[in-house]
């Protein structure tokens, strides 16, 4: 297979016409190194572009990415044609890939280099240890500054996701808080007085009932009413479950 070479791709036109500098009159060896670093720039160039539109919603992160090296045994074709992608299962957060392919040459291939994507803003943090079922408050957190992109599960930015919820697991210090770390708490079980807030328009009327399933706040729960009606209704406290009629 001939020497590594590929020609200009509008993508890429900056970064193989100084590869072509660059391997004129060099041995064979650091001709190589010069085009597979070429590559490597132009997706990085790519990378840097794409990662600033990946973003979570309303998020203000730092974006950072970093290519890392192709394979120096490398052999490639000569390629008309070279566009980068993200292959298929990868994403532009942590640690991923990002692809190389000739869409325009006698041989077609497609190649991977190692990405680490950085994502750096302000986030929840464990001031201590948390046991496994206990209730996470304001005073077990602290803001600080994290990379998002560290782990895959979510980040719970927002506060009412886990106030007052309490520890799937022990959390321990330093952990940011992310999805699946906190569920929300129970507050009462089948059998418990509770009281009732029947609410429609324009009124809200209260009164006792018993509960016939468990309390967890913010979803719903059975109650038998005191003329013996069954109704469910979401969880609002320890001891109010609301109705809307």
């Amino acid at each position: 297979m001939p020497l590594f070479s590929v020609l200009k791709h509008h993508a890429f036109a900056r970064g193989l016409g100084v590869f072509a500098l660059a391997c004129a009159g060099l041995p064979w060896a650091q001709a190589q190194d010069a085009g597979l670093e070429a590559l490597r720039l132009e997706a990085q160039r790519w990378v840097n572009e794409a990662v600033q539109k990946s973003q979570p919603p309303g998020a203000n992160l730092r974006m950072q990415a970093e290519v890392g090296p192709l394979d120096s045994r490398l052999r490639l074709a000569v390629c008309g044609n070279i566009e980068p992608h993200l292959p298929a299962g990868s994403r532009l957060w942590g640690r991923s890939r990002v692809g190389l392919r000739c869409v325009d040459g006698v041989t077609r291939w497609n190649i991977t280099l190692p990405l680490v994507v950085k994502a750096t803003g302000k986030a929840w943090v464990m001031r201590g240890h948390v046991a496994a079922g206990a209730m996470v408050t304001e005073a077990d957190v602290m803001e600080s500054e994290v990379d998002w992109a560290e782990d895959a599960s979510p980040v719970l930015a927002d506060r009412t996701l886990w106030v007052g919820q309490t520890a799937s697991r022990l959390l321990s210090t330093g952990q940011t808080l992310r999805q699946g770390m906190v569920k929300p708490a129970q507050v009462f079980q089948a059998g418990a007085s509770v009281r009732v807030l029947a609410q429609g328009p324009g009124f809200q009327v209260s009164s006792q009932a018993q509960a016939l399933s468990a309390g967890v706040v913010g979803q719903l729960a059975r109650v038998r009413m005191e003329n013996g009606r069954v109704a469910s209704g979401v969880v609002l406290d320890v001891r109010t479950v609301k109705i809307e009629l």
